[in-house]
Formats: C-alpha cells, structure tokens, sequence
C-alpha cells in the first residue's frame, strides 16, 4: 500500500492535505491565517507505515525520513488578569457592591480546555459564570415579588463545607421569562468574521451551524441582516424577514474565510444596518461571532470599547460569540459585550450553540432589567467578615450603586443570577485580627438581620432606577452543610471547582474528589444533563492537575 495523504496543521497556519505516491520528495506551503507570509516544507517519504507528531502535528500514511520545520508559534489567546477578592472586616467595609453580570463564557472555554486535554489558565476561569452557567434543576420558590418587578430574589445560608468556621450566603435572582407569542419583534444583525484565522472547523464552520440553530427560532415579524469583515466589510444579506429562513440559510452557507481581519470596521457596518431596520419597541441587537483575533484598523480593546459606547445609547445592543483557542481574544470578547449591553458566550460545540440561541435564546436576546447592580449591606453585630466569591471583574465602588449613570449588567428574560459569599459570623474563628484602634469590635446583638440585600435597576428602555430590598434572615441559617437545599449545594460545588481551578489557598484542603462528591449528591434531576457533565469535568481537572 502506497502513501495516501499527509495533513499539516500549526498554530497560526491554515490546515494543508496532500496526497502523494508510495515514494516521493514532496514540499508543503503553510499559509499564515493572516495571510501575509508563508512557509515551505520539504519531506521525503518512502514505504507504508503511519507516524504522529505533535507541534506542528503531521499525519501520515507513509515512513518519514526527514523533516524541515519551523518553530511553532506561540498561543496568543489573551485573557485580563484579575485577582481574587480579598477577605473584608464588616467594621470597616460594611458594603459589597457590584454589577450583576450574566455571561456564561467561562465555562464553556474551561471546558474546551479540558476535554483538549489541557489545564486551563487561571484568567480564564470566572467563577461567577460557572455559577451562572446552570439553569435550577428544579422550580425555587422565591420570595414573592410585585408584578412591576423584572425579578423576584431568594437567598440561602449553609456552613461551608471547605471551612467549618466559615457560612456561605447564596443569593438568586431569578427574572421573569416571557412567553414567546409575547415577545416584541427582533431586529437581529449577525456580524461573522470570516477572516483567515476562522478557516478551522471549530471556528467559521461552527457559527455557520451555530447560526443556523437561531434561525429555526425566528417567527414571521423578526428580521435578520448578515454583515461580514476580514480585509474588508460587506452587506452578506440585507435585513430579511424571519418567514424567509430558506434565503437566510443560503446566504449563511455562503459564507467563507480568508484575509486580514478588519473587526472596526465590520462593527461599524452592522451597526449602519442595524440602524437601517431598527423596530421601535423591539429587540435590536447585533450577534458578533469571531475569535476576536482583529488586526487591521482598531485592535485594542479600549478603543472598541470607546465606539460601542457611542452607539449603545441608540437602543441597539451587542452581544459576542467567542470560538476557537489559539489566538482567541477573550478579553476583547468579554469587554466589548459588556459595553454594548449584551451578553459573552463561547462556543465550542453545536450543542453549545443550542443551549445559547435555542434553549435560552430568551435569556441571549430579551433584556428585562437595565443597568442592574446589587449592593448588600452586612450587619456588624451578626457578621464580623465577608468574601465575596467571583464578581472580580464586576466590583463598583459604594456610592455607584445610587448613580444611575454609571453602566452595569442585563439581565435577559428567565435568566438566572447567583451570588455567593463566605461570611465570618460573630463566634466564629476570624482571619483578620480586630484592629485595635479602630471601630468598636463586633458584638452580637438582638437583630436577628445578618445582612440586607439592595437591588437596583432600570426598566429596558431606561428611565430611573428602581430600588428592591429583602432582609437576610438568621433564622434562615441551615445546620449543616447537607441540609442545603440541592441548588445551594450544587452551586457550592460548581463555586468551589472555580475556584480551586484558579489555586485559591481556600481551596488549598479540598480534594477534587470531595467537589465531585458534593456536586453527585445534589445532581438532582438534571433533564439536560449539564450537571452529570460537570461531575465529570471535575474529575478530570483532578487528573490534569496532578
């Protein structure tokens, strides 16, 4: 049997195939998916027998003599770093206050990083989005809520299972979903890269898919645009109505990579689009599908920051698909939707995709609370410290939280918010010594308050804020660990595999096991099937870590 192919794939290099004879000396150009240089190798082949290597990675049916290569380039995948909060005394810093964020992005990307095989990087875990990955298992009954309100809020305490000195106080907000039929009219505007750094299956191919999915949900009264960029922008589709999904799918099929990446201008585009078909009182939003590799016109993540902002006021919102690995600009991703009042998610499956834009795609697409912050306030006389855990990134100082011009979360339609903090209650041992000069020492008092949780917020289409309080009760305080309701256990689980992810000295005592364990006593029902999978992933972070 003679040689059939070899397949040649590299960091920053288009995948190349070659078929050759039983015997021959054949050279292979490897093209930069910037397109603006390119390589050559040579080898020499002989006989029948199958080699495998690794960075680059060649496949091959044949015997491989020799081999030129060049040194493989480095993953520029970039991620902002950020540190984890730092454990706070009540007498001093009585207040946490913080955006509300939505995004699910981390967990999908973690993920990928470890069914690849690799231990993901600390900047890329956000514990937040881990918790906010997972739909309740079950209906929570939440404390009853006004009908005016977007949201109704429940909350939990339970000793943490990390720290018998330590109480955990989860909080869920969980905003009203809306009926299809009663959804306004959607004004969509898909932005797709298709530049030469999306030319890998799990890049441009998986949007296409991806977009495909959206597309099955649209009704008659939705309209939907394409825009595409890499060397240059163009109008793929104009605005087409929903009734029309044979023409939509065409035009997404069509779509193909090559060429620089010129994310400025493509932004610019899909917003003159979205403007052109802009429905009053309707969902007007651009999806932005890309690895967030931009390299022609503005390519730093503050100054797209800056020309998103000028359009955010004009009631058009941007969200962001991230996919791929190698050169993924997560932080770009990350930031620019939370500019543009949308949502990050990654993608990197289609059953992702499914999740996102067909079973939440209320959640992705539907605003019903604006600019929603939260601020808790903790009780000296009950509560002698506090570690808020996640929510990094979201950290507002105390007096934002009553300034209604400053920018914070959306939240979509059924999504689900949890919040979770480690708290120090008076009669347990602290981390922190009292300060000796400072404010009078904790004491415990008649109050049976422990803290009282603040939320604030804005109708979609702006206006004032509205302000939402509920008392968190110490009588509310479950015994022990185990008789946590199912959903407080299973997102300490998920909140405790985050953050040993990032090597938290909290963690330091927990086994991989123990989350495990914790996580397959309160799965539940889990009809998805999202939970049995993370029990998994937590498994094999364990095997990955060692």
């Amino acid at each position: 049997m003679g040689v059939t192919f070899f397949r040649f794939s590299n960091v920053g290099y288009s995948t190349q195939r070659r078929y050759v004879s039983s015997s021959t000396n054949k050279g292979v150009f490897m093209f930069s998916k910037a397109a603006k240089w390119s390589i050559v190798m040579g080898m020499l082949v002989t006989g029948c027998s199958t080699y495998v290597a690794h960075s680059p990675q060649y496949e091959m049916r044949g015997r491989m003599v020799s081999q030129a290569v060049p040194a493989p380039m480095a993953n520029t995948a970039r991620y902002e770093h950020y540190d984890d909060n730092p454990i706070k005394q009540v007498s001093q810093q009585p207040l946490a206050t913080f955006s509300l964020d939505v995004d699910t992005g981390s967990y999908a990307n973690v993920r990928r990083f470890l069914n690849d095989g690799i231990y993901p990087p600390v900047d890329a875990v956000r514990v937040e989005e881990m918790m906010n990955y997972f739909p309740a298992d079950a209906k929570p009954v939440y404390v009853a809520a006004p009908t005016s309100q977007p949201f109704a809020v429940d909350y939990e305490l339970a000793p943490a299972p990390w720290n018998s000195e330590r109480t955990l106080l989860r909080v869920d907000i969980q905003a009203k979903d809306i009926k299809t039929a009663d959804l306004p009219p959607a004004n969509l505007v898909f932005l797709v890269d298709v530049s030469g750094s999306m030319d890998e299956p799990a890049k441009l191919p998986l949007i296409k898919s991806s977009l495909k999915l959206l597309v099955d949900e649209l009704r008659d009264q939705d309209r939907v645009a394409i825009v595409t960029y890499s060397g240059e922008e163009r109008v793929a589709l104009p605005s087409t109505a929903g009734s029309d999904k044979s023409t939509i799918r065409h035009a997404i099929e069509g779509l193909d990579a090559g060429g620089a990446t010129s994310g400025e201008a493509g932004i610019r585009l899909a917003y003159q689009q979205a403007e052109k078909g802009f429905i009053k009182g309707g969902v007007n939003r651009i999806l932005l599908a890309t690895d967030g590799d931009f390299n022609v016109g503005i390519s730093d993540n503050k100054q797209l920051e800056t020309l998103i902002k000028q359009k955010r006021d004009t009631g058009i919102t941007l969200s962001t698909l991230g996919v791929g690995s190698d050169n993924f600009n997560e932080a770009m991703m990350v930031n620019v939707a939370d500019v543009g009042n949308g949502n990050y998610s990654y993608l990197d499956s289609l059953s992702e995709a499914k999740k996102v834009l067909n079973d939440e795609m209320h959640q992705t697409l539907i605003t019903v609370a604006k600019d929603a912050k939260a601020q808790i306030e903790f009780n000296p006389q009950r509560v002698v410290e506090y570690r808020q855990i996640g929510y990094e990134k979201r950290q507002l100082r105390d007096e934002d939280f009553n300034n209604d011009a400053v920018d914070a979360g959306d939240i979509g339609a059924g999504k689900r918010v949890t919040v979770l903090f480690e708290l120090t209650l008076v009669g347990q041992k602290a981390a922190v010594n009292p300060l000796r000069y400072g404010k009078q020492k904790p004491m415990e008092g008649k109050s049976d308050e422990l803290a009282l949780i603040n939320l604030r917020w804005k109708a979609p289409q702006g206006g004032d804020s509205r302000l939402m309080s509920e008392p968190v009760k110490a009588a509310q305080l479950n015994t022990a660990f185990d008789s946590a309701s199912q959903e407080m256990r299973f997102q300490t689980a998920v909140a405790a595999w985050g953050q040993k992810l990032r090597g938290s000295s909290y963690l330091a005592a927990t086994s991989w096991e123990q989350i495990a364990q914790w996580a397959s006593a309160a799965r539940g029902e889990d009809s998805n099937g999202y939970r049995a999978e993370f029990i998994q992933l937590v498994k094999l972070s364990g095997k990955l870590a060692k």
